[in-house]
């Protein structure tokens, strides 16, 4: 790895957990740091501690994730301001159990978890693909999760036998499925696009009982940020530092494909 030097990277969730841990290795390596945050008070303290670091520019975006519109507002902004894009991480997201253990919708009336964790990041990376083009090389990393469960198409809104658990394992494979496809529409262009299991229950908001540090996973992420031996790798799912085989529906060119209908379907809502 090397200094992030005039490189800029885009980070979703900034403001806490890993989403700050990598904000804060960002800055270390001199990258220009794009914190997005749902609090302007706390994004824009964040990014004062960043240039105390020596990130040689900050910026913030605000968006609430569980919108639609404010994530197009945030793609549009960033279109806007931003001359390149060289990373973008896409690491918001809520547990299993946070906000709550109920089942609950978006403001557009799509399943919470699967609303923030998988399709706002789809619909952010669709809308900055343009900028992440002709900024390349450039990459995108989803952070996703060992826990995964397979998309239900027959009841992609778990109307029916919901918990927070099945709900979270399948937002987090319906990452990596967007990945494997993501990929090979990528293919040739510069820009690659990898999934990873950063750590297990790191000491973040979402996580009553920590086993890994929050290092081990900001190290994990940043291998994918910037590693020189991942530099072309694309369409993968990583477990930490190792490339491993996420469930199989992730790798069912059908499932990719009706996942893929489907987004478009609920982005064009």
């Amino acid at each position: 790895m090397s200094d992030l030097v005039s490189k800029a990277v885009l980070v979703t969730g900034a403001t806490d957990g890993l989403g700050r841990g990598v904000v804060r290795a960002l800055a270390k390596k001199r990258a220009t740091v794009l914190v997005h945050g749902r609090d302007r008070s706390r994004a824009e303290g964040l990014a004062e501690e960043l240039r105390t670091q020596g990130a040689p520019a900050v910026r913030v975006y605000l968006a609430d994730l569980a919108s639609l519109a404010e994530v197009r507002a945030l793609a549009a902004a960033a279109l806007a301001q931003e001359p390149r894009l060289d990373v973008l991480v896409n690491n918001a997201g809520i547990g299993t159990t946070i906000p709550t253990r109920e089942r609950a919708e978006s403001r557009d009336g799509i399943e919470l978890r699967f609303a923030v964790n998988y399709l706002s990041h789809y619909l952010l990376t669709r809308e900055l693909l343009p900028l992440l083009r002709r900024s390349a090389p450039a990459r995108i990393v989803q952070v996703s999760s060992a826990g995964q469960a397979p998309v239900d198409f027959d009841d992609p809104m778990l109307t029916r036998g919901y918990s927070g658990m099945r709900a979270y394992c399948q937002s987090k494979l319906a990452q990596i499925l967007h990945t494997v496809d993501l990929a090979g529409e990528l293919a040739d262009s510069g820009v690659t696009v990898n999934a990873l299991h950063p750590a297990t229950y790191m000491p973040t908001k979402i996580v009553p009982s920590p086993i890994s540090t929050l290092e081990e996973g900001v190290e994990a992420t940043m291998h994918l940020v910037d590693g020189d031996d991942v530099a072309d790798v694309s369409g993968k799912y990583f477990d930490g530092l190792r490339e491993t085989r996420a469930r199989p529906q992730a790798y069912d060119a059908e499932a990719r494909k009706k996942l893929r209908e489907l987004s478009e379907r609920l982005v064009a809502t």
